[in-house]
């Protein structure tokens, strides 16, 4: 093999073919990967592909018609105030705060003005509620849903 590349790279240069060098970028770090890096980051909507996360993650999405909307406001601060407990549940935070730039999380889930939407691992509605909840709250609703539900008894056979 190593004699067939010098025998290849003598006949290039032979026949006065110009040396190319090509430089791989590394690719930029998926959503999935970012979020995995640090649970705590916020995404923007517009970046995120529900596709991306069904079976990984559980979206918390987050919509207002302005990020000046006392609801809104209010509700990114419950959030931040307790990641570890979101994270605990593998939650990712998705806000909208654009209706003109329509993305495909606003054209799905059809929000009006302030909206909190939990989406379960398997990409359906869980939970969807017009004013502000705290993590609290969230996180009992998720430890509801049978996926979570089955994530803590294999939790609990892996631990004995």
């Amino acid at each position: 093999m190593k004699t067939l590349l010098t025998i290849v790279l003598a006949a290039l240069i032979a026949a006065g073919a110009q040396a190319q060098t090509f430089v791989v970028e590394p690719a930029a770090p998926s959503l999935i990967d970012h979020w995995k890096e640090d649970p705590t980051v916020v995404f923007d909507a517009i970046d995120v592909d529900l596709n991306d996360l069904k079976w990984l993650a559980r979206p918390v999405v987050v919509f207002a018609d302005t990020p000046a909307d006392p609801n809104f406001i209010r509700q990114v601060d419950l959030l931040a105030a307790r990641p570890g407990q979101l994270a605990e549940r593998d939650v990712i935070v998705i806000t909208d705060t654009d209706p003109e730039a329509r993305s495909a999380l606003r054209q799905k889930l059809r929000p009006r003005g302030f909206a909190l939407v939990l989406i379960g691992k398997d990409g359906g509605i869980k939970l969807r509620k017009p004013f502000p909840w705290d993590v609290r709250e969230i996180s009992r609703a998720i430890d509801k849903t049978p996926l979570r539900e089955q994530e803590l008894r294999e939790r609990r056979n892996i631990n004995q």
